[in-house]
């Protein structure tokens, strides 16, 4: 089978083996990276697409007359439109839980550097401020720890129980909050969002980005928040109200805030929590997910997908 890859540069670095996909799929082409008007002719013959970002509508799918699979490089499969794929009885299988280990390191990397102000007493000794102290060592900024502070999360996926057993090491309560959209009671331990979020001393997001949860977190949960607690976004960006966090940043609403994730990716029209006068924020270009072994685990997951679907049980298929 012709297999085509149409977004190679966007999981790799030149540091990752690709060579069990290659003997699965010998026949396989890879591009760097895809531009729209290239789509069609580069799916055309093919058998198997790979794609991690690149649009594969239903314009795009009507040409494909030899595609059967398509492989998501990722878990969100938003880049397809998977009733026009179904209609043409193409099988679309992402990856999950490939970066588990990585995003969940990423959470608490946000969450102590704003805790200790680390780039803060970083800058302090850049400018020479320990250098020239009275004292053996500098405090200005507030030192906070993580033991006996209350961590809400929302989604309790794999992501959301992985941050909560490394918060429990931490020596912090967790809270989980109910799944939005839900009207009917839940399993116990589950608390509204109105009811969790002025509990908590930080609030993990790990949830889908669904029309329920869009602006899940607007100026109404902003103001609920206590004025030093801290958020921390690295599901998505269309969760948060960009414009109304960086005000309450900006006002001393909020206690500060770490955010991987925005709501337009890369941000060519800039965005408001890019200003450079919000304090005790922390912008990172959605890298939580990006460690090398993590992008390791999500190539053989596209080896094993293909590799299902050669046998007859096609594996993470989704629809």
């Amino acid at each position: 089978m012709r297999g085509v890859f149409l977004d190679r540069d966007s999981l790799d670095c030149g540091d990752l083996d690709f060579g069990g996909l290659e003997g699965i799929l010998p026949d396989l082409t890879y591009y760097p990276a895809t531009a729209p008007e290239q789509v069609a002719a580069r799916i055309a013959d093919a058998e198997i697409v790979i794609s991690n970002k690149v649009m594969l509508d239903a314009a795009a799918l009507q040409h494909a007359r030899r595609l059967r699979l398509i492989c998501v490089a990722a878990t969100g499969v938003n880049n397809v439109d998977l009733e026009a794929a179904a209609k043409a009885g193409i099988t679309v299988c992402n990856c999950r839980g490939y970066g588990v280990a990585s995003v969940v390191q990423h959470v608490f990397a946000l969450l102590l550097a704003l805790y200790t102000h680390l780039p803060d007493y970083r800058q302090a000794v850049r400018a020479g401020r320990w250098q020239h102290a009275r004292q053996f060592c500098l405090l200005d900024y507030p030192v906070r720890e993580l033991a006996d502070k209350t961590l809400g999360i929302v989604g309790y996926g794999q992501l959301g129980q992985g941050v909560a057993r490394v918060a429990e090491a931490f020596g912090m309560r967790v809270l989980l909050a109910q799944r939005p959209g839900t009207v009917e009671p839940e399993e116990a331990g589950r608390i509204p969002l109105p009811i969790l979020l002025p509990q908590v001393d930080v609030l993990s997001l790990h949830c889908p980005l669904t029309p329920d949860t869009r602006g899940l977190i607007g100026p109404w949960e902003l103001a609920l928040m206590k004025r030093d607690a801290v958020l921390i976004n690295t599901a998505r960006g269309g969760l948060v109200d960009e414009a109304m966090l960086a005000d309450a940043l900006r006002k001393g609403a909020l206690g500060g805030a770490g955010v991987d994730v925005l709501s337009l990716e890369p941000p060519v029209d800039g965005n408001p929590l890019l200003a450079a006068d919000i304090p005790n924020l922390i912008v990172t270009p959605h890298s939580a997910w990006g460690s090398r072994e993590a992008r390791q685990r999500l190539v053989g997951q596209l080896a094993q997908n293909i590799q299902g679907f050669f046998g007859g049980e096609p594996v993470r298929v989704v629809g």
